[in-house]
């Protein structure tokens, strides 16, 4: 999946071996497109779009690659499209509470875990590094062990797909297999990047208030959700425009890092099938007289 300054395009590739696309044009109201012009408010209008637009691409994908093509009937496929139609706003309402909820339980548990150490560990900055630690490990440790799902993997590879046609994009390439396979898999502006840079930050705005007693740490936690998220969009901004300068460009090494757990190396069925999606974008927005500079959707991972 990627996506352009007006249209976002999927790629999957069916049963039969064919490829079949899946548009979306974004279209948000004019006090949304404000607020995006608006640093630390931008960040959270971008996730909750992103969350919507990937879930709409997401129930696509899954849906349309287990029907069998030579199955179809015209008839079904408007049925369905119709229902689909009714049900996206759902599942995009879904996607969102889901990001919510998980953020909530990584933000939380690490807290209480943290707390059951103040006996030994009691000073403010001791129990901010303590769940800082705690909150790496389960975030890690829970990329780490879905990522051994085949299902998952597979998706990752995908994954590393988007970014290898991305930076062979960016790197005035030819979108060719060959090409697109022998640039990196990482990428500075991944949204993997993004998950990682709400736990550093977290760990210095939580310096800024107090840890006990441990209700007034748990309500902080929960206000400060969207500043953290805020300050870390602006953060993966800051590292993607200084990653070609010397040495401002290990800010995103931490968030680097990280895609080498959210991403693995695709196979050359799947770079066709990230090409594809790639180059329909391009032509969508052309057609429509847009510059495309098409910009990965990672943040709805």
């Amino acid at each position: 999946m990627f996506g352009g300054h007006r249209e976002t395009v999927t790629a999957i590739r069916r049963k039969d071996g064919t490829i079949e696309y899946f548009y979306l044009t974004k279209n948000p109201p004019g006090w949304v497109q404000t607020l995006k012009r608006i640093p630390f408010i931008r960040g959270i209008v971008a996730l909750i779009e992103s969350s919507a637009i990937g879930s709409k691409h997401l129930t696509f994908a899954t849906d349309r690659y287990d029907e069998d093509p030579l199955d179809e009937q015209e008839n079904q496929k408007i049925e369905k499209k119709e229902s689909k139609l009714a049900m996206w706003l759902g599942v995009a309402v879904v996607g969102v509470l889901s990001f919510i909820f998980a953020k909530f339980v990584m933000t939380l548990i690490p807290v209480f875990i943290a707390n059951l150490f103040r006996p030994v560990v009691s000073g403010d900055m001791g129990q901010i590094m303590l769940e800082t630690l705690f909150k790496l490990i389960l975030l890690l440790g829970y990329i780490f062990t879905v990522s051994q799902t085949p299902i998952i993997k597979r998706v990752f590879q995908y994954h590393g797909a988007e970014h290898k046609v991305i930076n062979c994009y960016e790197a005035d390439l030819e979108l060719t297999v060959a090409n697109v396979q022998s640039r990196s898999r990482l990428h500075y502006r991944c949204g993997s990047s993004f998950i990682l840079f709400t736990v550093i930050v977290g760990m210095f705005i939580y310096m800024l208030v107090p840890t006990d007693p441990l209700w007034v740490r748990v309500v902080n936690r929960i206000l400060l959700i969207p500043v953290v998220l805020g300050v870390a969009f602006e953060v993966l901004q800051l590292t993607n425009k200084c990653r070609n300068i010397p040495i401002l460009k290990y800010l995103g090494v931490p968030g680097l890092w990280l895609q080498l757990l959210t991403t693995k190396e695709p196979q050359d069925d799947q770079v066709e099938v990230a090409i594809a999606s790639f180059n329909e974008l391009h032509r969508v927005e052309q057609d429509k007289n847009e510059e495309a500079l098409p910009e990965n959707l990672e943040l709805l991972e």
